[in-house]
């Protein structure tokens, strides 16, 4: 639910920030992302949770997204490696975040305060962005911005990089969320190992978000996705197949460090795509969002169906695809 209302309100979301209206579209959605993250750790039961969720979806997508339209926009020339750096930013979060849930319940504060926390610290973001954003890149007026948006979803080259980044993706966030399931009920081990999984595959995606800075001063994104993507194509069945956990886990940290970039170059690509229209960009990536926010639930269907073990399979088109949609030049 939070992913679909996300996926409908990103269109006008990205809409209003090729207007004049970015700066304060970014502030009021930081606001939000506050008030969700605070309706989250008051939670009292699924429902207030899920309206929680609701709320934050689309506001960290005028919050989040839009700042990074606007970071895409300061450094036209210099967007693959300025998107890098914000995926290994995101790394930072994908492995902070655990170790400040740990510590939480370590100090027995529980999870609730960590959130807590949390929201104090999105609130603050959200005050700074106002006093430190730069203008609007362009002042379109809207009936402008919605007229080039819907026109863009027809050009070849936005729709390759927006498949580029839904199938890439089935490596990324959605390998993510089955991976302990994974190893519970198909590996046949404990919670234990599960989340050791999870650490080890998020570590990794770390190091190798921090080595892809090093990778893209030498070789071109677009070469470098094409040999992680051959490379992806033996490393996914073979953790697949390999019996035991250890050579699972090994594998998973494989992955973890062949799948950098997998997220920060198509992006950058789709960016490049629409030059001076970053909120297109992110408009066009909520039309796509609808086909990425079935795609979870499509699995979780056919895992019901036909079992977890078959259905990891279909994770296998992600390298596939990014060989076949990859641009040369």
């Amino acid at each position: 639910m939070p992913a679909f209302v996300g996926s409908a309100l990103a269109p006008l979301i990205g809409v209003l920030g090729d207007t004049g209206r970015r700066r304060l579209v970014m502030v009021a959605g930081g606001a939000a992302f506050a008030v969700s993250v605070a309706l989250t750790s008051a939670a009292a039961g699924l429902w207030m949770l899920i309206a929680a969720l609701v709320l934050g979806n689309p506001a960290s997508g005028a919050f989040v997204s839009l700042s990074q339209a606007t970071l895409m926009d300061l450094a036209p020339a210099h967007r693959e490696r300025n998107m890098a750096r914000w995926t290994l930013v995101g790394s930072f979060g994908y492995v902070g975040g655990p170790l400040l849930l740990a510590a939480a319940l370590w100090l027995g504060a529980g999870w609730r305060a960590a959130l807590a926390v949390l929201a104090v610290a999105v609130a603050l973001a959200a005050v700074a962005s106002g006093c430190r954003l730069p203008a609007s890149p362009s002042a379109t007026d809207m009936s402008r911005a919605w007229h080039h948006t819907f026109a863009v979803l027809r050009r070849r080259e936005v729709l390759r990089w927006l498949a580029l980044l839904e199938a890439a993706d089935l490596l990324l966030d959605i390998f993510h969320g089955y991976l302990a399931l994974y190893f519970v009920d198909v590996a046949n081990t404990n919670a234990g190992v599960a989340a050791l999984a999870v650490a080890v595959w998020t570590g990794a995606g770390l190091i190798g978000d921090w080595a892809l800075l090093w990778l893209l001063r030498r070789v071109s994104g677009r070469r470098y996705l094409r040999a992680s993507a051959v490379a992806a194509l033996a490393a996914y069945p073979a953790f697949l197949l390999v019996p035991g956990y250890v050579g699972k886990l090994a594998l998973a940290a494989l992955l973890g460090l062949l799948n950098s970039g997998w997220y920060a170059i198509p992006k950058a690509g789709l960016y490049e795509s629409l030059p001076g229209r970053s909120g297109a960009a992110v408009a066009v990536g909520g039309v796509a969002g609808f086909v990425g926010a079935a795609v979870p639930l499509a699995l979780g269907i056919a895992a019901g169906a036909f079992g977890l073990a078959p259905t990891m399979w279909a994770l296998l088109l992600a390298p596939v695809v990014l060989l076949v949609l990859v641009p040369r030049r």
